[in-house]
């Protein structure tokens, strides 16, 4: 079992992964109860999809500007400013629907703020892995111990905003969403970092920019990852923007229902961690991510043609399965390929691929759930999904040409081993 959580034998990521567990819990809190509020306020389809765009919108224009300065900043400070302003955001909400003034407008305009911030904090994050972790082996398990964190929080967290929603209202979600930063900025804080000095770069930050997306866009294997993750998150995470309508009206249960289905997807999604945890070698992911990208999809469709609660809460962890092992075998390649001094912009778009695109999906599914319903919508991006994964089924051969010689060169493979990346 210590394989499982070989990462945690190093001090920074340990007091990382505990105080970003414990803030991840509040934030899927709040998440689901700001799905419930604009929902219970408006009753629409539509502005679940609008509310959903306006968050992470930001992404998608400022992550690649952000990437840049990851880079040349220093990226624990980045990360206890971005952490501070949160803590900030969801203070305001609680405030806002404490008081029982709070409208769908400062809900947008407070999602808008957060995403600005998680432009920021999302790539500093993702770089920041490889300076809390010591030893190079064990960043494939420091990341799919972090997805283990995100969707562990994933199953606590909706299944507690589902309980206190029904007794206590929104407004205490957010309140206990802004406590919960406390716990990631003081372990920020205890961290023990060599003193690095500040990069100089003659370089302007539009060179910087355009070098990041000259290396991802020549660059065949980082190319087709991020867009096989950009398609996946455009057109299959959007269901989840969707869930408070599922839960209501095709369901007809209420929060405690929709806290259920988060809970059944990131239980799927916590245990396709497992297995990443459980990987020794890179070797082999692409695979996964053509095999993960077929199983969300086939869920997807009986989820959208599920018409009780207990079929899909049985097809929902296939989905949250499925979710995560492309995304985060994607983010383990792309960690393993990038040359150190492009991470933070490489990782930019990632962001951008992972977060940046969904609000547009968000969008188009908002629009399409309020004419032909959300069942129909969730379909007709599953099977866009299977079409996604078809497409990078096909790819891979070619791929394995440029990566092999990378992981010859880092130790990975030995010289005469063959790659099925």
């Amino acid at each position: 079992m210590a394989h499982l959580v070989r990462a945690l034998r190093h001090r920074n990521y340990r007091l990382f992964f505990g105080g970003q567990g414990v803030s991840l819990v509040g934030t899927w809190i709040t998440r689901i109860a700001t799905s419930w509020l604009v929902y219970r306020l408006t009753g629409s389809e539509l502005l679940l999809g609008v509310v959903g765009f306006a968050g992470q919108i930001p992404m998608l224009i400022l992550a690649p500007f952000a990437g840049v300065l990851v880079d040349r900043w220093n990226r624990h400070r980045i990360l206890v400013v971005t952490q501070v302003l949160s803590a900030l955001q969801s203070l305001a909400l609680a405030v806002l629907a404490l008081r029982g003034i709070i409208t769908v407008a400062e809900v947008i305009a407070l999602q808008v703020a957060q995403g600005i911030i998680n432009s920021f904090d999302t790539p500093a994050r993702q770089a920041f892995v490889v300076e809390m972790v010591d030893d190079r082996a064990d960043l494939p398990n420091a990341i799919a111990l972090n997805s283990s964190m995100f969707n562990g929080s994933r199953i606590i967290g909706p299944s507690i905003g589902g309980v206190m929603i029904a007794a206590m209202g929104e407004g205490w979600c957010f309140a206990v969403d802004a406590i919960s930063y406390v716990a990631v900025i003081l372990s920020l804080v205890a961290m023990r970092l060599p003193e690095v000095a500040p990069q100089t770069r003659k370089s302007r930050l539009a060179e910087e920019l355009h070098t990041g997306f000259r290396y991802v866009l020549d660059f065949p294997p980082v190319r087709a990852l991020l867009v096989q993750v950009a398609l996946v998150g455009t057109l299959g995470m959007p269901y989840a923007v969707l869930m408070p309508v599922i839960a209501s009206k095709v369901l007809h249960g209420g929060p405690h229902t929709l806290g259920l289905l988060m809970t059944a997807s990131g239980a799927g999604a916590l245990i396709g961690t497992a297995y990443l945890a459980s990987r020794h070698t890179v070797v082999g992911l692409g695979k996964v991510i053509v095999v993960a990208t077929a199983g969300l999809s086939v869920g997807l469709i009986a989820f959208s043609l599920s018409r009780n609660l207990a079929m899909s809460l049985i097809v929902l962890p296939l989905v949250g399965a499925g979710m995560m092992l492309q995304a985060a075998s994607a983010n383990t390649i792309l960690q393993t390929l990038v040359d150190e001094d492009l991470r933070g912009r490489v990782m930019a778009f990632y962001t951008v691929a992972v977060l940046g695109t969904q609000p547009i999906g968000s969008l188009v599914a908002g629009i399409a759930a309020d004419r032909i319903g959300a069942p129909k919508t969730i379909l007709a991006g599953a099977i866009c999904c299977l079409g996604a994964g078809l497409w990078f089924a096909m790819q891979r051969g070619e791929l394995a040409k440029h990566v092999r010689p990378i992981y010859i060169e880092r130790g990975i493979l030995p010289p005469l081993e063959e790659t099925t990346n």
